[in-house]
Formats: structure tokens, C-alpha cells, sequence
């Protein structure tokens, strides 16, 4: 495979298969890639693109990410890694953490250390880079309660830059990164204040009802991976990019006549009024688990899961979704929102 060599080792391959770089196995191609390891390479790789009046395109495992086309311009790999300490007092501890590192084995390692809040998030796939762009979250917790800021490098101007928790913007699945710094910026690190009091989180129904009032973060996180497992399909034996929709969130007087027509209507009541709707109802209700178009799948058993074990095109997988869209909208009044990045 033909690669052009920058300076310090920085190497970008030309004309690259993605499909092993997104979780769904769409069968695209980058002009460029380069896989960076540290923050010169970062720069280097954004200024040759610059130059090249190329588009970078940031992946960290392509967990959240569907292809609907060849890419024209840079994939840059985040690969930064690295675990440190900032600051440790006897009930909490403060930890910087690369954007490279896998996220599940981050929340592990953090358990092993005896540091908490981060069990409730145990084996959800991507790198810790990844986390406050989404703002994850699952059974209760979201990443922005145990995040005290981000680190970044400015895509125009190649400086670094630092954003505490309240500037980040933080939302249902979505922060400041996907809006005004949405293609503007590489996280190259993510800084969480972890508390040591064994004192998790049970709150959601699914894991409340799997483990007893008294128990601890590992008795969480295993929970946590035990249900996940039984629940979602990994990647590596079906491709997917876990839910493809997010729950949509209704007014008040929306949600009042949702129920009025569907009086077993799945949702929750969010703070401010209104109500998140459970989208994967919703998709059951109209009969799309297992159903098929052009290839792709909705899952058997999970109807938020769209599945592509085809290796089918991004423009299939869309296809799909699309028409899934269409038909909530037509029947409940409700729009889904897709959750993966589109490119």
C-alpha cells in the first residue's frame, strides 16, 4: 500500500479500506489515512491536510460512525494513550486520561484502583476521546458527572486548547463538540475527578432489579456487562454501531396525547417537563425487529440495533433507517433522530 512519510515518523497511507476502522463494516475508502500516536504527529497530519485542502476526519474505533461514501479527505487514527494522576486526596482523585484509551478498559482499570462513578458505563465500545463528544450514557450515569474538562487541539490553528465541564455544553447525548467545535477540533485528553466512596448509582429499573441495594461498584459493573452482553451484539460477531437512534424527547402536551393514543407508550419524565421516549418501543411496535432492506437488519431482539452483517454500503444502511424514520413519523408523530456521525 503506497504511503506518503512526513517528518518524525509521521507516515499517511494513500487509498485505505475502512471497513476495519467502523464497527459497522461498511466497505469504504479514505484517500488518506494516518494512524498518530502523539500530539506532533496530530499536527503534522492537520497541516498536510491544510496544505492538500483536505477535510481530517477524526476516528477513534468508528463505533459511532457511518460511512455513506468514500472519503475524500485525511482519516486521522487517534491512538494517544496514556494514564496520569493529577491530583489524589483520601476521597477522591483526579486522572487525565488520552483520547486514545479504550474506554472499557478504562472504567476497568479505574474500578481496579478502587476510584468510582464510572461503572454504570462498563463495556460500551469506543475510546475515552470519544465520551464527552456523546456525553454517554447508560442505567443512570452519564460521563459528564465524572468530567472536570477536555483537552483539544484547534483544527485552524493548531494550538491546544482546554474546556472545563460547564463549557463543554453537555446534553442528552450531545454536547459542545458536536455543535459549534463539531469538526473544528481533535480531544486529545479527557481529565475526570473519580470519588474513592463505594456509593454507585442503582437507580435505573434494569439494574436495580439485578442487583441488591448493598451493592458495590464491581457487583455494579458486572451487572452492567452481564446485561449488556445478554442485551446488545458485539460488534466482532455482527456488525453494528449499537443504538442507531436516539430516545427522542417530547413537550409535555406532546407526550399527554402520545398517551392518550397509546396508553402502554414507553417514557420518561426528564427534568424542565416533556418526556424521553423509548425509541426502541416504538420501532417494536411497528414491526421492524428483524426486518430487512436491501441487506441491512434491525436486530431480532433489539430493535434500536441495526445490523450489517452483508458488509452492505453506507447508502443501504441509511436506506434503512430512513425508512424506519419515516414510519415512526407517520405513526407516532415522533422524528428519530440517527446517533452515529454521517459522513
Amino acid at each position: 500500500m503506497q504511503a506518503i512519510s512526513l517528518s518524525s515518523g509521521t507516515s499517511i497511507q494513500v487509498d485505505v479500506p475502512l471497513q476495519q476502522y467502523n464497527t459497522l463494516a461498511i466497505p469504504a475508502k479514505a484517500a488518506f489515512l494516518s494512524r498518530c500516536t502523539n500530539l506532533n504527529q496530530i499536527r503534522q497530519c492537520l497541516s498536510f491536510a491544510a496544505d492538500k485542502d483536505l477535510a481530517p476526519i477524526v476516528l477513534g474505533e468508528g463505533s459511532n460512525t457511518v460511512f455513506a461514501k468514500d472519503v475524500d479527505g485525511l482519516v486521522i487514527l487517534n491512538r494517544l494513550t496514556g494514564i496520569e494522576v493529577l491530583k489524589e486526596t483520601e476521597q477522591s482523585v483526579v486522572i487525565k486520561v488520552a483520547a486514545g484509551e479504550n474506554w472499557h478498559d478504562f472504567v476497568k482499570y479505574a474500578l481496579e484502583q478502587s476510584w468510582f462513578g464510572l461503572e454504570n458505563l462498563a463495556l460500551i465500545p469506543g475510546l475515552v476521546g470519544a465520551a464527552p463528544i456523546q456525553n454517554i450514557g447508560a442505567y443512570g450515569v452519564e460521563v459528564k458527572d465524572a468530567i472536570e474538562s477536555v483537552e483539544f487541539i484547534d483544527i485552524a490553528s493548531l494550538e491546544s486548547r482546554k474546556l472545563n465541564q460547564s463549557e463543554c455544553e453537555f446534553a442528552y447525548r450531545d454536547s459542545i463538540f458536536k455543535k459549534d467545535l463539531r469538526d473544528c477540533c481533535i480531544i486529545t485528553s479527557v481529565t475526570f475527578r473519580l470519588t474513592k466512596l463505594a456509593d454507585s448509582n442503582i437507580s435505573y429499573p434494569a439494574l436495580a432489579n439485578s442487583v441488591p441495594q448493598s451493592a458495590s461498584p464491581l457487583d455494579v459493573f458486572e451487572a452492567v456487562c452481564e446485561i449488556r452482553s445478554s442485551k446488545l451484539p458485539m460488534p466482532d460477531d455482527l456488525p453494528n454501531a449499537g443504538s442507531f437512534f436516539k430516545n427522542p424527547i417530547v413537550s409535555a402536551s406532546q407526550h399527554l396525547e402520545l398517551i392518550e393514543r397509546f396508553s402502554d407508550l414507553v417514557s420518561y419524565p426528564i427534568s424542565g417537563g416533556g418526556a424521553k421516549l423509548a425509541a426502541g418501543w416504538m420501532i417494536d411496535q411497528r414491526g421492524w425487529k428483524s426486518k430487512s432492506v436491501q441487506g441491512v437488519y434491525m436486530h431480532r431482539e433489539q430493535a434500536l440495533v441495526l445490523i450489517n452483517p452483508n458488509m452492505k454500503s453506507g447508502q443501504s444502511v441509511l436506506h434503512l433507517a430512513g425508512e424506519i424514520q419515516a414510519d415512526i413519523k407517520c405513526h407516532f408523530g415522533v422524528t428519530l433522530e440517527i446517533e452515529p456521525r454521517v459522513y
